[in-house]
């Protein structure tokens, strides 16, 4: 993989892709238990060499490889499709319990726009990709105070609730709790939302739209007080 500087946003060549039926953030921590083929090499590589690969969220297929002989690819797999707008992630720990097994603790850093993609003959996916400017660090006006409250109220409870659990939650330190990106990507990490709007909001580059718009959920939640 390689950064390419150019006048304007940053691109990364040959970034080696993981699409999930989830939608990580920035910021944002994903455990993952990798154990195919196309994986395992992959993210063995990108540990070895420091180097992030991108989470995408599918549209279609699924997180294994399945086979489908009626595929109309030819290849003889089920067609896997996903959104253009992902998430670099850093890879934080690595465990190898077994041969064939990798469990990894990664982080979401930096949201990108794919740009060229193709599939590897092992169905390794890999992509030029555009990478956006991260979010600018927006104060949580005070209107949307109540959002700020509810989680620090929800994070005070869980140590109780789940002590064992703590390290494996989407949410940990540093908290930016004035931070108004940061805390609608926690939040919307949290909510029991569909994919397809969780991947609308993490791909908005309005931080405070944003948070206005997870506000909206809680509210109709009943969460926010």
């Amino acid at each position: 993989m390689n950064a390419t500087p150019v006048h304007g946003p940053l691109t990364l060549s040959q970034l080696p892709l993981f699409p999930l039926q989830t939608v990580l953030f920035p910021d944002g921590w994903l455990p993952l238990r990798i154990f195919e083929v196309r994986y395992l090499d992959m993210i063995g590589r990108c540990h070895k060499e420091g180097a992030p690969f991108g989470v995408v969220c599918l549209t279609e297929g699924s997180e294994v490889r399945r086979m489908d002989p009626s595929a109309s690819q030819g290849s003889g797999f089920a067609k896997e499709a996903f959104h253009a707008v992902g998430t670099l992630a850093r890879i934080v720990s690595l465990e190898r319990p077994q041969p064939g097994l990798m469990m990894i603790q990664c982080q979401g850093t930096q949201r990108f726009q794919v740009v060229q993609r193709s599939q590897l003959p092992h169905g390794l996916w890999m992509a030029d990709v555009q990478l956006d400017d991260a979010d600018k660090a927006v104060p949580v006006p005070e209107h949307l105070a109540g959002c700020r409250e509810a989680l620090q109220r929800l994070l005070q409870n869980l140590p109780s609730q789940h002590p064992d659990q703590l390290s494996q939650l989407p949410l940990q330190p540093p908290y930016r709790w004035d931070d108004s990106g940061w805390l609608a990507n926690r939040w919307a990490e949290l909510l029991p939302a569909p994919m397809a709007l969780k991947q609308r909001l993490m791909a908005l580059d309005n931080p405070l739209l944003r948070l206005e718009l997870v506000a909206d959920l809680l509210d109709r939640l009943g969460l926010e007080h």
